[in-house]
């Protein structure tokens, strides 16, 4: 009874507004024998554009970043979208239509210096923005580099799980299979893809604490500084070949 009405709360508490878009999640949790009601409100604000960022956007020290594409091979299949976020709970979605990667405003902020952009997977973000948008992308941190070397008592990297895991949020990985190069995107395809963003800084946060604590903090950003490399070789032929093994 008290699960149906809390699944019935949230479901009420959910409301999108197409282009600039306002959803708000209410969640209850409580423990057996103690009247706790702990109440998360989250505000995600979506900004679709085309073809480019505007110019006066300003994502601080740090953005979030993630694409999605038309499937898995960065040289096959084509890019359909570049999601950024300062970590603020505002997600701005860059959609192209397979034919203008021109984009200056985006290929800057890839490229400037000043700016660390925060990936999940980065080796994959790197090679397709490389390949669409003709920029190499520096400097940059992976959450799920970083997992791996810090998080070794688990085998499960995913971004879902480390939401889990570390900050308590349950994503939804519904959207991720369908279909991004559509000349709409629906509201629920745009929401997906702003989740993919929307933790990224604080799961930085959380995986540095950790990295420091064990001393591996040097190992993390050695790997990071060598993924544009990994990227590009996965462009120019050596998708899987470990090109230091023996044999």
């Amino acid at each position: 009874m008290v699960l149906a009405q809390v699944a019935e709360l949230v479901d009420a508490q959910v409301s999108g507004i197409c282009g600039r878009k306002a959803v708000e999640v209410q969640v209850l949790s409580w423990a057996p024998f103690i009247f706790l009601k702990q109440i998360r409100d989250f505000i995600m604000n979506i900004t679709l554009h085309h073809g480019d960022l505007p110019a006066d956007i300003d994502f601080g020290g740090s953005v979030a970043v993630d694409t999605e594409t038309m499937g898995l091979n960065p040289i096959r299949d084509r890019l359909c979208l570049v999601q950024l976020s300062a970590g603020d709970g505002t997600c701005h979605l860059v959609k192209f239509d397979g034919e203008n990667y021109d984009a200056p405003n985006l290929r800057r902020l890839m490229s400037d210096q000043n700016v660390l952009k925060i990936f999940h997977y980065a080796r994959f973000d790197i090679a397709v923005i490389s390949a669409y948008l003709g920029v190499i992308t520096t400097p940059v941190y992976c959450t799920k580099i970083a997992s791996r070397l810090i998080r070794t008592f688990t085998s499960y990297h995913g971004l879902k799980n480390l939401c889990r895991d570390l900050l308590g949020v349950e994503i939804s990985k519904q959207q991720q299979s369908s279909d991004w190069g559509a000349a709409e995107l629906s509201p629920e395809q745009q929401e997906y893809a702003a989740s993919d963003v929307l933790y990224l800084h604080q799961l930085k946060e959380k995986l540095d604490e950790m990295l420091i604590r064990e001393d591996r903090m040097e190992f993390a950003n050695s790997c990071y500084n060598f993924l544009p490399t990994r990227a590009l070789l996965d462009l120019h032929g050596w998708p899987e070949e470990d090109i230091f093994a023996h044999s």
